[in-house]
């Protein structure tokens, strides 16, 4: 017994043997963790990145712990309504967020009065997987390349429309970092989500875009064409395809999507989701579903390195919004 539980027995006049079945019980309260439901927030419609992780993960959670895990997707303001509800939830472990970096590299940039502020109100478990986009046309373009395209855009009157998932979302300012690079004249085109956007250019409604896990089932029926990978390097469920850094060296943007809590969220709590996470990724099954989902690919730093990352995006992305005066609609 240390020289604080043992002051606590003098003091309150209890045997220790009963103190200490008192402290083993408040010990033990934490490492019943979850002992009732967890809800899952997903920052985006069901298809997209987040949605298919934050699934696979809920099914995960509840074998593991015994307890269900409820997904509720709530979209909106590139994740600021998901965000704002779990920041402002109990900070006990039954209320997290399936979020991607947007929220907390672009939102606070574009969205002045956001409620909360999610870099401090809100608390990483861990990263877990990263994501290229894809550059993608309607077939009914007579382009086959990026070059080609490129060619076709420069003399396009009026400009190609360019679909996204909505203004400030990261489809929109990849499209627009590509813009910088290329200096063609695009039309932007938000939508409400990546399937919206999808949807848009399967229609023809819209001509060109770049995202993600929403694009690869339309690009596999042949009902949209992928010219290129937006990642550092080829992508490899793409293979074949030119990363646009090929044409524009330094171009380069992903996604990686991570599990949230309310800051003040117990550590321990922190570090049994983290470590079932752990276990997630390295289970061979959970990255097939993973990479089969839009080639996503597991990304777990460390809490120093995923801080270091977070705040690099913040400042890239503040400076390109900036560049384009980019305010919320």
């Amino acid at each position: 017994m240390s020289t604080i539980q043992s002051t606590m027995v003098r003091a309150i006049g209890l045997p220790a043997a009963l103190v200490m079945l008192l402290l083993a019980a408040m010990s033990g309260a934490n490492a019943q963790y979850p002992s009732r439901p967890i809800r899952l927030m997903i920052m985006t419609q069901p298809g997209g990145a987040p949605d298919i992780i934050g699934r696979l993960l809920a099914t995960r959670f509840t074998e593991r712990f015994g307890q269900p895990v409820v997904v509720e997707n709530r979209a909106g303001s590139n994740g600021n309504l998901a965000g704002e509800a779990v920041a402002k939830a109990p900070a006990d472990g039954y209320t997290l967020l399936m979020a991607h970096d947007a929220l907390f590299s672009i939102s606070p940039h574009i969205y002045p009065q956001m409620g909360f502020d999610p870099n401090r109100d809100l608390v990483p478990v861990a990263s877990i997987a990263i994501q290229d986009f894809v550059f993608a046309v309607n077939p009914s373009l007579p382009v086959k390349s990026l070059a080609e395209f490129i060619e076709f855009a420069r003399k396009a009157r009026p400009p190609l429309a360019y679909a996204s998932a909505g203004s400030g979302t990261q489809q929109h300012l990849a499209m627009e970092l590509f813009k910088s690079r290329s200096g063609l004249d695009m039309t932007h085109v938000p939508y409400k989500g990546g399937a919206g956007a999808a949807t848009a250019m399967v229609a023809g409604d819209t001509l060109v875009t770049i995202g993600g896990s929403t694009l690869e089932p339309q690009i596999r029926a042949g009902r949209l064409r992928a010219l290129a990978t937006t990642g550092p390097d080829r992508a490899e469920n793409y293979p074949g395809l030119p990363a646009v850094a090929e044409t524009y060296p330094g171009y380069a943007v992903s996604v990686w999507i991570g599990l949230f809590a309310p800051t003040g969220t117990p550590a321990d709590t922190i570090t049994r989701l983290r470590g079932e996470i752990e276990r997630f990724l390295a289970d061979s099954t959970s990255r097939q579903r993973l990479y089969s989902g839009g080639g996503m690919v597991p990304h777990m730093l460390a809490p120093d390195a995923l801080a270091a990352s977070m705040r690099r995006d913040f400042d890239t992305y503040g400076k390109l919004i900036r560049s384009i005066d980019l305010k919320a609609d």
